[in-house]
């Protein structure tokens, strides 16, 4: 059976994959399939089912459920995991705030989390566990890595903007952790929202020379055709998560040559990575994003480390995590000691083939890159 019909049924009810009779690990997927963070959700489970099937195993039970970006029910479904699914590894959550709300939960009752997504500093450094791993980034790292872009372009006044949850607050401090010059102004906006003509107004307004924004999903959809439409000519700069594969269809035009920051892109030339977008198109019809390609990569690291340990053995497991002995679609990868990345950001710029828009690399904007938190992490 194709995955994507297994997927496309999935929005609502838990699916099972595979189907085997006695698993020996099963997996808990707690992630947005509904509501206006839907795309990001669902490539971060096409891409770990992916990698799941493309592993061939039959001992790992995968199941599904929809949190409806909502933090309640995301607590709700990862107590029905742990209590009464008895899964043994929670995965799948995009927004942070529902992270807050249900890794530290999960961790102390002895359950391993893998991050595909997700980071919050407050996880990253002193609310750090050994049994938590983030397979993404830390919040502020692509941030960061826009702050540095735009010291190397010559931008020297900033406009600022972010929604103000979690990940929200960790992006700016993440700009503003690297970017030299001065700020023409920084606001925290409302999550989900998706009229953005007052804070346009003061854009405008301002003295700026660049403008760094983190809306993602639907927000940043909304705001670059509103900021497009405004005739504003005022260069924008930001992370991959506003101008990734699922999301630069539905901006367009508004978002050519636009650069912003992402650990992965399409065209980074290593083995893995063209095996991995060629296989993704293959299966279900679209380029990859970048939430497909962390899916697929914590997939495999879970992989790797049940080829080592079995999940039972929670310190020989966790020792196999740490290693994380797995070829990443990024090239280098490896944990730092509060189990967050330490790896390469790259700039890239929106261009369109033919039809499609997508991202092409132009150059690494830090380099062996690990998160400002490590050092708070007591583990």
């Amino acid at each position: 059976m194709k995955l994507k019909s297994l997927m496309m049924a999935a929005m609502a009810a838990a699916v099972v994959l595979p189907a085997s009779a006695i698993a020996e690990t099963k997996v808990g997927m707690i992630t947005t399939l509904s509501g206006g963070g839907a795309g990001l959700g669902i490539d971060v489970r096409d891409g770990f089912l992916l990698a799941i099937k493309q592993s061939g195993r039959d001992d790992i039970e995968v199941i599904v459920e929809d949190d409806q970006r909502k933090p309640d029910v995301a607590v709700q479904l990862a107590d029905k995991m742990v209590q009464a699914e008895q899964v043994d590894v929670l995965t799948g959550i995009i927004w942070s705030n529902l992270a807050m709300a249900v890794v530290p939960s999960v961790t102390a009752q002895g359950k391993f989390y893998l991050s595909p997504n997700a980071g919050p500093s407050a996880l990253a450094g002193a609310g750090c566990h050994p049994n938590y791993f983030n397979v993404a980034w830390q919040n502020d790292n692509l941030h960061e890595a826009a702050g540095a872009y735009a010291n190397s372009a010559g931008y020297s006044k900033s406009f600022i903007l972010a929604p103000n949850y979690p990940a929200g607050q960790d992006a700016l401090t993440g700009y503003k952790r690297f970017f030299e010059g001065e700020l023409a102004g920084e606001i925290y906006t409302t999550l989900g929202q998706t009229d953005y003509a007052a804070e346009i107004a003061q854009i405008r307004a301002s003295d700026a020379d660049s403008v760094f924004f983190f809306l993602p999903g639907g927000m940043g959809i909304a705001f670059l055709k509103q900021y497009r439409d405004s005739g504003i000519d005022i260069p924008v700069v930001g992370p991959a998560f506003s101008f990734d594969q699922g999301i630069l269809q539905a901006v367009g035009d508004a978002a050519l040559g636009v650069v912003n920051t992402s650990q992965w892109s399409k065209d980074i030339d290593n083995p893995t990575n063209a095996a991995f977008v060629e296989s993704f198109q293959a299966e279900y019809g679209r380029l990859p994003s970048l939430y497909a390609s962390q899916g697929f990569d914590t997939a495999n690291l879970l992989i790797s480390a049940l080829e080592k340990a079995d999940v039972s053995n929670a310190d020989a497991f966790r020792d196999a995590l740490r290693a994380a002995d797995f070829d990443s679609t990024r090239g280098d990868f490896e944990f730092g000691p509060n189990h967050h990345p330490i790896q390469t950001i790259y700039a890239r710029e929106v261009i369109k083939e033919g039809d499609v828009y997508t991202n092409k690399l132009i150059g690494p904007a830090l380099e062996n890159h690990a998160d400002a938190y490590a050092g708070d992490c007591q583990m």
